[in-house]
């Protein structure tokens, strides 16, 4: 919970997604290195402007996913557009590297100057639509360590959305994050089954006062954030601040800027 605290400053953050454009030889690519750097620093503006509490970067476009790792091209541009955003913004910023990537998203958080990473695969094992994704937390946190980078915070999908998690069925959500607690995971991401759906109410009351902190991973909107406000200590949005609510589409000032004008009030 310290390292949380420090990275968001004490306070209930919002982290809003920038979903980049389809980077070098992925399938959707379609756009050279410096366009998509160009889209996302107009997105991180929106965000800014809107008044935001911290920014997290993401290659959801780049489908269909690599198992575990990606190459340089990924990683090297990833790394430049969040220093950039950085340096840009000065709010706290967070990478993501699809699918399980974990050890390419610490490195680049190191070298771009970032404050934490989004895990997949932390503990236990599930099976997503990459395949098999099995727990890292040990190879991961000593590469935090090796690398000098313990300052950057690791936040742990728990029960990923995407994913079968039959082979771990009679394990609750409340035992599979007090295992990621006790591994030494920086904060929980609590889901629901789908990108843009909502994470179960009834869940995160089981694990209210029990484990901590727990940062809400999808399906929140203007309409529920009070709902759920009560129940975690941070939210990432990403569908919802885009036009329609859905991710694919470009970030919509409006929609941010009356849901954190909210947001204020809570």
């Amino acid at each position: 919970m310290d390292k949380f605290k420090t990275v968001f400053n004490g306070i209930k953050p919002i982290i809003g997604m920038i979903h980049l454009k389809a980077l070098p030889g992925t399938p959707k690519n379609s756009l050279n290195s410096s366009e998509i750097i160009k889209a996302a620093l107009e997105e991180a503006d929106i965000y800014i402007k809107a008044g935001i509490d911290a920014i997290m970067i993401e290659n959801m476009n780049d489908v269909p996913y690599l198992k575990g790792n990606v190459g340089h091209e990924i990683s090297s541009l990833m790394t430049l557009i969040g220093h950039l955003i950085k340096q840009k913004t000065q709010l706290p910023v967070g990478i993501q590297i699809l699918a399980g990537a974990n050890m390419e998203a610490l490195a680049a958080a190191k070298a771009a100057g970032l404050d934490f990473i989004r895990a997949e695969g932390f503990v236990f094992a599930h099976l997503a639509d990459e395949g098999f994704i099995e727990a890292q937390a040990g190879e991961l946190l000593r590469y935090r360590k090796n690398i000098n980078a313990e300052e950057i915070a690791i936040f742990t999908d728990i029960k990923k959305k995407h994913s079968s998690h039959a082979i771990t069925n009679d394990v609750p959500l409340l035992d599979t994050a007090r295992a990621a607690q006790f591994f030494l995971s920086d904060g929980m991401v609590i889901t629901g089954s789908h990108t843009g759906v909502s994470a179960s109410v009834e869940e995160l009351n089981s694990l209210k006062d029990l484990v901590s902190p727990v940062l809400i991973g999808s399906g929140i909107t203007k309409n529920n954030v009070a709902d759920f406000w009560p129940l975690c200590d941070g939210m990432i949005v990403g569908s919802y601040f885009k036009k329609a609510g859905n991710w694919e589409n470009e970030l919509e000032y409006k929609r941010i800027s009356e849901f954190m004008k909210l947001v204020k009030k809570l």
